[in-house]
Formats: C-alpha cells, structure tokens, sequence
C-alpha cells in the first residue's frame, strides 16, 4: 500500500482507490481486447493462407465455425458470419493498397514505388498488427462495411486508437466527413511560413478545413457570445471535434498591456504542439481585419503566457463563410502561424446538391441588388 494513502481523509482514500480499480479495469480491458483481436486476425491469415496455398473453397468456413463452436461451447465469436469478417479484417489490412498507404506515411519523403528490406518489411507486418490490435472488434466491423478507401480507413484506425472513440462517436465521425476535413478539403493558413517545417507539418494536421457544430441543434441566427457559450456547455463535443491533444484552458481569456486588458474568446493548449491555441468565433463572413486581431493576440500571449519550452502560439479563426484568396492576402505579412477554417451549424447537403445553391453571399448579393435603391435600380 503506498504510505501517502494514510495521510488522506477517508472520502479521499476511497476516491484514490477507486480511480486505481478503474484503471486497473480499463488497462485490463484494453489487454482483453488486444488479445482477442490478435487471436481474430490470426484465424483470418490462416483462413486465407489455408485457401491461398492448399486450395480450400469457401464451404470451409461454415465446417470450421462448426467445429470451433463445438470445441469451444462457452466462447462467442464463432459464428461463420463473423469468421468471413476475420478473413476480410486480415485481407483488407494486407492488401498491396493499404500497405503501400503505410509506407508512404512511414517514408513520406520517398517518392515513386518504395522498397522495404527484410527488416523494414518485419516492422512493417508489426506496425499493421499493432494497428488493428489497438482498436475494438465492433470499430473493424463498421469500419470494414462502411469505409473502401484505404487512406480514410487508415486515419479513422488511428483516430480510433488515439481518441479511444466509442463505436457510436467512430460512426458520427464518419457521417460528419472528419477525413475529408482533416486530410483532403483545402487548409487555409500561413503555417509554413510562420514556423519551422517539422512544426508547419504538425500543425496543419491538426488544423481542419471546417469543424462541424451540429451538435449544438442551433436552428436560427445566433450572436457570437451565444455560440462560444453553447460551445462552452457542449465543451467535450467540442474538443472532440477539435481533435486529439486539445487541452481546454479558459473562455474569454483576459490578456493586459499597459493599462488595457483584451479577450480571447477560447483558449486551448496543444499537448503534442506544445502550444497555446487562440480560438476566435465568427458569425459572419471572414473579414481582413480578423487576422490583424488574431495577430496581436498571439503577440501577448508569446510574450506573457507563454513558458520558455512552448512552441509559438497558433490561432484559429472560425468563421461561418470565407474565402480562400482573401484569407491568403491576409495572412500574407502576419508573422505569427494563423489558420482559419468555416465552421457548419446545420446538417450539409446531400452531395449532389453541392454547388447548385446560392452561397449565403450571393443571396445577400442578390437581396442588395433587387431592393429599392439597390445597384440595378435606374
């Protein structure tokens, strides 16, 4: 027993015991499941081995899930449905596709078809194991009849792992396109040239395009102190849209210089950047003047808040609409890393219908034109 347990107060030692048992129960239920995914990714290769090398046809799985069933009567798993998962689990995460999307990210700077040395090819096999291992069997059955695309399931495999996502949070992920707005959808910030490369690279992995708000049901106009206090009550919705290493640090933050005192709206401290993020909200259109505030609000917090082992500071303007090639020129003379990304409050459209609506500009636009008085009256 540790000897400061004995200088607690009952309901403290208690509590310290408690938070022990849970963690002793989550650890041991992470060990569980690391074994029994192992164990399924084993059966799947030798499933396929089986098939590949001796000739078996498909009628052997429904025999063996028989057959395991009786040998094993009191172990669920076994069914044939589940076994043909295994073999899919195996067969998706070896496939050339999926191997090469590792490789690319393990050697990014190798360009062209990449080999890999025996040794290489050993780490390789242990790292795609070590993957799959990381996340619960019920994730793979989602991601597996969901997900085609190799470099999505990858990401959504590590999210998964990192975040420790439920299934239910692995699918509202999904659904909200968390790849597309991490990975694909065009970034807009001044990251490479405000710090150093390793540092540029982080921080826009970090940076998505849009940050998807419908968790907050807002259904009408709203002020920006509504939206940063609706923020503020759904925080862990938040932070888990925000992505993995946000660290919540205070709302309205109170910055001073000289006898004035300024606000940021929402600050957060980066565990693996090692760096304070401002969070500026806006309910409109990005504006150039946004960045020139942004800029003098990391100035203070580099020179105040800032400890001596933290990384420059970040900020992140969130607007509801912007517009990439202003974005750029505002940015452009700003010495301090700044990004800024839209942010949706209501479900998108249907992918089919994207493009074929007017912007909320081009309606204001169209609104200005045909009112009295507007630039098309006589």
């Amino acid at each position: 027993m540790n000897t400061a347990l004995l200088a607690f107060s009952y309901p403290e030692f208690v509590g310290e015991l408690k938070q022990r048992v849970d963690s002793a129960r989550l650890s041991a239920a992470q060990a569980v499941n690391r074994e029994l995914v192992g164990l399924y990714w084993d059966i799947g290769g030798a499933i396929r081995e089986q098939q590949t090398r001796a000739g078996w046809g498909d009628a052997v799985v429904p025999q063996l899930a028989r057959d395991l069933k009786t040998a094993f009567p009191g172990m669920s798993g076994f069914s044939a449905a589940n076994l043909w998962r295994m073999q899919q689990l195996h067969q998706s995460y070896t496939s050339p596709e999926f191997l090469s999307q590792l490789v690319r990210e393990i050697k990014p700077r190798k360009r062209g078809r990449v080999t890999l040395d025996a040794a290489e090819s050993q780490t390789l096999s242990q790292a795609v194991r070590d993957i799959v291992t990381a996340v619960p069997w019920g994730h793979h059955a989602n991601l597996l009849a969901k997900i085609e695309d190799v470099g999505e399931k990858l990401y959504y495999l590590r999210a998964t792992a990192k975040f420790g996502w439920s299934r239910n949070v692995l699918l509202n992920q999904i659904k909200g396109r968390a790849y597309e707005r991490s990975s694909l959808e065009e970034k807009v910030h001044n990251f490479s040239s405000a710090l150093p490369e390793h540092l540029a690279e982080q921080a826009n992995e970090a940076l998505k395009s849009s940050y998807n708000l419908e968790f907050l049901g807002v259904q009408h106009a709203i002020r920006e102190r509504d939206l940063e206090s609706m923020l503020i009550d759904r925080l862990r919705d938040f932070i888990l849209e925000l992505g993995y290493g946000f660290c919540f640090v205070g709302r309205q933050y109170r910055l001073k210089l000289g006898r004035k005192e300024y606000f940021v709206d929402l600050l957060f401290y980066h565990r693996f950047l090692k760096s304070l993020v401002a969070v500026e909200l806006k309910i409109g259109s990005f504006e150039p003047e946004f960045a020139g505030k942004m800029d003098f609000y990391l100035n203070l917090l580099n020179e105040t808040e800032r400890a001596d082992d933290d990384n420059p500071s970040i900020g992140i303007i969130l607007c509801a609409e912007r517009d990439s090639l202003e974005v750029e020129f505002a940015l452009k003379t700003k010495a301090n890393p700044i990004g800024v990304a839209e942010y949706q409050l209501q479900p998108s459209l249907p992918a089919g219908m994207k493009g074929k609506l007017p912007s909320p500009r081009q309606l204001e636009d169209a609104l200005r034109t045909a009112l009295p008085g507007g630039p098309s009256a006589a």
